[in-house]
């Protein structure tokens, strides 16, 4: 992936720009051959022979994307990189000629609105312009370009010390035709950015380069304008290759919140991490009638789901799907998500004050009224709703941050009812929510099923992570709930999900049960793990949505924000030896407040539960 700070686009390991969005993340594909064929638009630049590449690399702190192959008859790069954003979108490739002599192509084909439009393409002085609709797109480079079959096409030769350059540039179509950069200074100039940014980074310890290229890959998953971060760069790619499970993630999840508040803190990027809980503040204000478990880069809250039945999808796995249904449903969880991350922001950020506080108060006003309903929970199944563990104990999570507010920030609010709410939960969720013949948390009420969603149950501080239920539901999923040792999110066979087919194992539950195993003690366990996990990158350390451990493949979109958060956040906490809870300062104190009940214990709902050192 290579980004400017608004958009992304995808390079495969044959030169080709197979996926880009323009203006931005969600704006519809002008390159979409990873949905189809080429014939949907893609910019393919590499040797005449073709063929994979002998080598990539990001160079060294940034998101340059250096791309070689080693020929017969000599060796030559492909340098990648989007200048970070200034007022256009600018994507800059330079042929590089190392040893020899190399034969080049290059073949542009632009198809706007996800492949579906042609536009409308000729030449002058200045180079190739491509327009149609509201896009114009330029391309300005030194090397001879001629047109075929709706492609523009670029062949020339490359020799050792040769420097090729290719700018192309989007601008609105009702505008002038904007300064095109210069690739040199523009390589000179990102390469300053990444390099700049990466000093501020606090991250150490044996996993500091692995975290740092997370670090990198999430902030390019950031749109600048909102602080908005998006869960993928791309929509519809499979869980289950073949399958229907394919979604767009184009947009801006709420259960993502703490997650990346506490991995951009843990790293010292306190300005990412407030320009974050900004625009969350910005997306949940009004009626809290109307949360949503999603928004927009912008905060928009209409994201209509619709198929585009002219793309025959990844390796023919269709539907392809833009927008997302899932944006108009019930999950409980996303309350305490937001009032979790208000707690982690307050005490991180602000200080005892919290101008956000109003805010606050409606949520936990609706949840009062709202908690005990069944929802949708926190995979977005589109089955029936149902009693979700998860959901109930997110709706802990969201009184007893409040009550913190009260306590500990000196908030006004009626503390001694949502104490009182808060132990209720608890009460309801130990009595319908725990099988204790099996000694295991469950998926729901009434449920035998198991749900990797439970080992948050420590990390967000409901129980100990020494709790013999807690040990109890660690052992039950690593024995009924892993593929290859991995962890599923649940199974899709037997939970009546809504739809057919399978997926493979969610990489971020995989980095939970790492965190579980360290807050249990675990930590030889927890570290051999995390490394197995480091393992299942690609080749230029980027992890997607799940794995697929029968074929040794990644599948869903890519990359995944969820994914990359949660292995700072792992690779952290296995750094300082201590698992943290969700509102709390990685390398600060791991828990705050005393436990009222024993690690051992196994009675009646404690007031204030902490994760003990």
């Amino acid at each position: 992936m290579i980004g400017d700070l608004h958009t992304a686009a995808l390079i495969s390991t044959t030169g080709s720009i197979d996926w880009m969005c323009l203006p931005r993340f969600d704006s519809p594909a002008c390159f979409a051959a990873l949905l189809d064929s080429p014939d949907a638009g893609r910019w393919l630049l590499a040797p005449e022979s073709g063929g994979t590449c002998t080598r990539r690399q990001y160079r060294d702190r940034t998101l340059i994307l250096e791309t070689e192959w080693e020929t017969d008859e000599g060796h030559v790069r492909v340098i990648d990189f989007m200048p970070p954003r200034d007022e256009v979108a600018d994507v800059v490739r330079v042929v590089e000629g190392i040893r020899g002599t190399v034969k080049m192509r290059g073949e542009l084909v632009l198809r706007f609105d996800y492949g579906h439009v042609v536009p409308w393409v000729r030449r002058d002085r200045h180079g190739v312009h491509a327009i149609a609709g509201p896009d114009s797109v330029y391309l300005k480079t030194t090397a001879p370009t001629k047109g075929e079959d709706f492609t523009t096409v670029s062949e020339f030769t490359v020799n050792a010390g040769d420097h090729v350059p290719f700018v192309l540039t989007w601008a609105p179509s009702h505008e002038r035709r904007p300064r095109s950069v210069d690739a040199d200074n523009a390589l000179e100039d990102t390469t300053a950015f990444w390099r700049d940014w990466c000093k501020r980074s606090t991250a150490r310890g044996p996993y500091k380069k692995a975290i740092q290229r997370s670090l990198i890959t999430l902030k390019a998953l950031t749109y600048a304008p909102t602080g908005g971060i998006v869960a993928a760069a791309t929509t519809s790619l499979p869980e289950q290759i073949g399958g229907p499970r394919n979604w767009d993630y184009r947009y801006c999840w709420l259960r993502d919140a703490t997650l990346t508040l506490q991995a951009f803190l843990a790293a010292g990027y306190t300005e990412e991490a407030a320009a974050w809980r900004d625009w969350l503040l910005r997306a949940v204000a009004g009626d809290p009638a109307d949360l949503q478990i999603m928004y927009s880069i912008h905060g928009e809250r209409r994201l209509p789901e619709s198929e585009l039945d002219w793309l025959s999808g990844y390796q023919s796995s269709s539907p392809v799907r833009i927008g997302n249904a899932a944006a108009e449903q019930f999950q409980l969880d996303v309350w305490g998500e937001v009032l979790d991350c208000l707690s982690l922001t307050r005490s991180s950020l602000l200080g005892h004050g919290d101008e956000a506080w109003d805010i606050q108060l409606a949520l936990i006003g609706h949840l009062e009224k709202t908690w005990d309903q069944p929802d949708n929970g926190l995979w977005e199944m589109r089955g029936p709703k149902r009693h979700f563990v998860h959901s109930k104990v997110m709706a802990w999570v969201a009184v007893d941050r409040m009550v913190k507010g009260v306590r500990e920030a000196g908030l006004p609010g009626p503390v001694e009812q949502w104490e009182k709410l808060r132990d209720k939960i608890h009460d309801d969720v130990m009595a319908n929510g725990f099988d204790a013949e099996r000694n295991t948390f469950v998926q729901s009420y009434g449920s035998k099923e198991l749900d990797a969603s439970l080992l948050m149950i420590p990390k967000v501080g409901f129980l100990p992570h020494d709790d013999p239920r807690v040990i109890g539901t660690i052992d039950a999923i690593q024995r009924e709930l892993t593929a290859d040792g991995f962890v599923l999110r649940y199974r899709p066979e037997a939970s009546d999900d809504g739809l057919p087919g399978n997926e493979g194992v969610f990489l971020a539950c995989s980095f939970w049960m790492v965190d579980a195993l360290l807050g249990a003690g675990r930590r030889e366990e927890a570290t051999e793990f995390f490394e197995r996990l480091l393992s299942l990158r690609n080749d230029v350390g980027l992890l997607s949505e799940e794995w697929d451990p029968r074929n040794s493949w990644q599948l869903g979109n890519t990359p995944q924000a969820f994914s990359h958060f949660c292995m700072v956040i792992s690779a952290l906490q296995l750094h300082h030896g201590k698992a943290h809870r969700s509102d709390a300062p990685i390398g600060g104190p791991p828990s705050s407040g005393p436990a009222t009940e024993p690690a051992s214990g196994s009675g009646t709902a404690p007031n204030t539960i902490a994760t003990p050192d």
